[in-house]
């Protein structure tokens, strides 16, 4: 309820924060688990997570907004909730404050004590130019099947994206001449081109869905079907593969299709590689390792002791 409350003031605010949580959550959940590292600040000799290249573009406002329900939460109950469970469940508020489904978040999970280097980031984040072998090969050994993947692709139903990551749909990006994707409608392709008048543009901005930016719903593979989707990777889902682009034409006709998978698929990533039991710790504050977790253990230890399980594992009970 503290989540979900204060969570709701800060999207009233902002609805468009909402996607800027979907994504810091996924972010966490495929870099070592869902361990609350992408919230940790690093140094110059130490960068952390969000200074790897794909993290570049996190929103400091979705950051902001976890450290103000960790604040609030703590105020409650000290020691008690981790960050990567804070970001669980505000994610889960956050599509269903824009419209979408809502779905059970189990609990328990443990916050890391480190973050993941830049080149583990890389290696786990599918990148917008991605194809769809390509976003396999990150999904796949996560244990994702090609429904999951199409299903959670369409959290891009919200959103937006800076043109430097879409860009190579409109230009050679080595010598910045226009180029014409044929995988692009042309409408769309003239508003981009207005949107990104040059290429690298890191300031612009385009919304992920053109058609509904700021409300979850199945209009994403829409867009994916008319050749409107902005990233190669949205697009690829269409274009490279006739099983995906099934998958696609059922979640556009029938949105109930698309949430009953995005919750399996939601569900199954806020599950990767946890943290559970004595393994990790729970932050007093999401940017930093706490000085040290004993005084947290003592508390604790008797409320996870029961069925838990290594960082392979799955998280207790629900919310």
């Amino acid at each position: 309820d503290i989540v979900k409350s204060t969570l709701e003031q800060a999207l009233d605010q902002d609805i468009t924060q909402a996607a800027g949580l979907l994504r810091l959550h996924f972010h966490d959940c495929f870099v070592q688990g869902c361990d609350g590292s992408v919230l940790l600040t690093g140094s110059a000799s130490n960068p952390s997570e969000q200074e790897a290249q794909p993290n570049l573009s996190l929103r400091a406002r979705a950051l902001q907004i976890i450290d103000e329900i960790k604040t609030a939460v703590e105020a409650s109950c000290s020691g008690v909730v981790t960050c990567a469970d804070v970001l669980a469940l505000a994610a889960r508020d956050s599509v269903a404050k824009a419209g979408g489904p809502k779905y059970p978040v189990p609990l328990g999970r443990r916050d890391s004590l480190d973050f993941a280097s830049e080149s583990v980031v890389l290696a786990n984040i599918p990148t917008p130019t991605s194809n769809l072998t390509q976003l396999m090969s990150i999904f796949g050994p996560k244990g994702f099947s090609l429904t999951d993947m199409v299903a959670l692709s369409g959290g891009h139903t919200i959103g937006i994206a800076h043109c430097n990551s879409f860009d190579n749909r409109l230009y050679n990006t080595s010598t910045g001449e226009a180029i014409v994707d044929p995988t692009l409608e042309n409408s769309f392709a003239s508003n981009l081109y207005s949107i990104c008048p040059a290429v690298n543009d890191t300031v612009n901005t385009a919304d992920l869905d053109v058609l509904t930016p700021n409300y979850f719903d199945n209009s994403y593979y829409v867009n994916v079907q008319r050749n409107q989707a902005l990233f190669t990777s949205d697009q690829s889902l269409y274009t490279d593969s006739t099983d995906s682009g099934d998958i696609v034409d059922s979640f556009a006709s029938k949105k109930t299709v698309f949430f009953k998978k995005f919750v399996l698929g939601m569900v199954k990533m806020g599950q990767l590689d946890v943290l559970t039991g004595s393994e990790g710790e729970i932050r007093s504050k999401c940017s930093v390792p706490n000085p040290t977790s004993s005084s947290y253990e003592e508390v604790i230890e008797p409320i996870v002791s029961t069925g838990k399980r290594s960082r392979s594992g799955h998280v207790h009970s629900e919310l």
